[in-house]
């Protein structure tokens, strides 16, 4: 890299920064508004806030977001909604930007932060892995979270992408939860997020355009827990080769 692209990588960092601080601020109150409900209404309060707020705040970044396949999101149907995971920007990109009010699975310790934790907290279900009851729970509300009618937003691959393969082996949480619920699988693929912020410059970041194409859900009716495995093979068989194709 360029000592110019450097410099400017590390400004544009910054700036990125100080705007998401200030917008988030102003969207602490919508937010606060919104924890005073119980579910599924506060995530359906949540969701469009949130998808506003990054619909300004992305632009300002120089960071389109442009999606394929949402029209396979069908009405009154809910989804497990699986994600790739390359880079901390993918989180704010997948909740608003899936069709419809939906959770995600989160590691408690970033709730703790101060203020981000609130808006952090509100749209997540939060689980402390080192503690098994905590674990437990989160798969109760997990559950609990599709039979209200809402989306389940997971990152299969349990953390952030920093090989140079295109996607990092799945675990089975994602493909367990959709055949006890019974709710079909809606792949997902991120695409672009990687470039805005990489993992192996600290500090840095460059506006890229962000891709989010969803693939033909995969049916889960009939299926037992079982057949977790073979579900989940089958998911990252198509995510990984989509991934190949059009990256």
């Amino acid at each position: 890299m360029n000592p110019i692209k450097r410099i400017l990588g590390h400004l544009y960092f910054f700036y990125g920064m100080l705007l998401f601080l200030i917008t988030m601020v102003i969207i602490l109150i919508p937010v606060g508004i919104a924890l005073l409900f119980s579910e599924p209404k506060r995530a359906r309060i949540i969701h469009p806030t949130y998808k506003i707020w990054m619909s300004i705040f992305l632009p300002l970044v120089g960071c389109r977001v442009k999606r394929k396949g949402k029209e396979y999101f069908e009405p009154g149907q809910n989804y497990v909604v699986v994600v790739n995971h390359n880079s901390l920007v993918d989180i704010p990109v997948s909740m608003p930007w899936v069709p419809g009010p939906n959770k995600t699975l989160a590691k408690i310790e970033m709730a703790r932060i101060p203020l981000f934790g609130i808006i952090y907290r509100a749209g997540s279900i939060l689980v402390d892995r080192k503690k098994e009851r905590s674990r437990s729970e989160s798969l109760t509300q997990m559950q609990d979270t599709l039979k209200m009618g809402l989306h389940l937003t997971l990152y299969p691959e349990g953390t952030r992408n920093k090989t140079d393969k295109p996607l990092q082996p799945f675990y089975e949480g994602a493909f367990m939860n959709a055949i006890a619920a019974q709710k079909p699988v809606m792949p997902g693929l991120i695409f672009g997020t990687g470039e805005i912020l990489p993992h192996n410059i600290k500090f840095w970041a460059w506006p890229h355009t962000i891709r989010f194409d969803f693939l033909p859900p995969i049916k889960t009716e009939g299926m037992e827990l079982k057949d977790k495995k073979q579900l989940k093979e089958q998911v990252f068989r198509l995510m990984e080769q989509y991934y190949i194709n059009n990256r």
